[in-house]
């Protein structure tokens, strides 16, 4: 998919006040290490997280969206009267129905001919919803469209945490398979697409690729349809899903490049999905790609689902990452497995 009339206008993001560090977390599971004797440090030597941030219990995650959205048109100075569609597009939500995207849309202040609705794909849910609006703005359909999510990982990592605690049958194999849940942190994202004759960025976006390799999509899945007071717990067989998940990205990545006409030497930056430290080296080095080039949030963040790339790439761009002219690879992989890369010129 090549683009020729759309723009990354601006990125909004919020983060939580309230940090738990792999540290605590490790003392919170105490139980657990005694029981099979496993040292202390080893959470944050295997992943390279060493904090990741929780928002308030119950708050919903329209809260944040709404906040993020706010700051990323405020970024634009857009007229919120020309944003023709909104999408809500982490994996949490306020509910099931209606969508999170109308209480997003309300707040914000949003024109009724706005198209809106939720879309979820585990870690790609933003960049699914970019390519949406993208595609919509490159038709001629809107001029404008809004991306956002909030992604809450207090629930998870907490009844991860129970769970270990109370399940005195658990093997060390069987504590592997929770391991990314401990990794799971909070964050929240906007990101606004405009046609180019509105944009005063001028930052394009190229083109996209994405690719699928579904045979694997048991390697992680969580949540399922719990009742009611159950806690909410995902298993992850980490090892086989970065194998597999860097085998798709590798694959993904030479037809990126066969699309956007770039070399490797041309990318300029190169803003990931946030897993942790063995994942980002073991892909960049698959994908023959520099690891200074690349910019990482996990360290203090943590694994933050759908905003983790575009939070990243907000801060790093408020670290003045990214000069004139850069070329930009966006690349995430998410559980299913899907992948999808996207190429902008700053």
């Amino acid at each position: 998919m090549v683009y020729q009339n759309v723009c990354i206008e601006s990125l909004g993001y919020c983060l939580p006040d309230e940090t738990l560090t792999s540290a605590e977390l490790e003392a919170r599971l105490a139980p657990l290490y005694e029981r099979l004797r496993l040292p202390e440090g080893r959470l944050e030597l295997m992943t390279g997280i060493g904090v990741r941030r929780f928002w308030p219990p119950e708050m919903p995650p329209s809260e944040k969206s709404v906040e993020s959205g706010q700051r990323a048109i405020r970024a634009s100075g857009l007229d919120r009267q020309q944003i023709g569609a909104l999408i809500h597009a982490s994996v949490c939500r306020d509910y099931l129905e209606p969508a999170t995207a109308c209480r997003v849309h309300h707040q914000l202040g949003l024109p009724a001919e706005c198209l809106i609705y939720d879309v979820s794909n585990a870690c790609l849910g933003i960049l699914n919803g970019m390519l949406q609006v993208a595609n919509m703005i490159e038709l001629g359909q809107i001029r404008a469209g809004l991306i956002v999510g909030t992604e809450s990982g207090r629930q998870l990592v907490e009844g991860t945490i129970d769970w270990l605690n109370r399940s005195e049958y658990l093997t060390r194999d069987d504590v592997k398979l929770a391991v990314a849940s401990l990794t799971i942190g909070s964050a929240s994202a906007a990101v606004l697409l405009t046609h180019r004759e509105l944009s005063q960025s001028g930052h394009r976006l190229l083109a996209a690729t994405a690719r699928a390799h579904t045979a694997h999509h048991e390697l992680c899945h969580g949540g399922g349809n719990p009742s009611p007071g159950s806690q909410l717990l995902m298993t992850t067989d980490s090892e086989r899903l970065m194998h597999e998940g860097i085998t798709t990205g590798a694959a993904t990545f030479r037809a990126f490049l066969r699309e956007t006409g770039w070399s490797r030497a041309q990318i300029s930056r190169t803003f990931c999905h946030q897993v942790g430290s063995a994942h980002r080296k073991r892909m960049l080095e698959a994908l023959e790609l520099s690891l200074e080039r690349d910019f990482t949030t996990f360290e203090w963040l943590g694994n933050t689902g759908s905003v983790a790339l575009p939070v990243t790439m907000a801060i790093g761009i408020e670290r003045g990452m990214l000069a004139s002219g850069d070329r930009v690879a966006m690349l995430g992989i998410g559980s299913g497995i899907n992948c999808l890369m996207l190429a902008m010129e700053w």
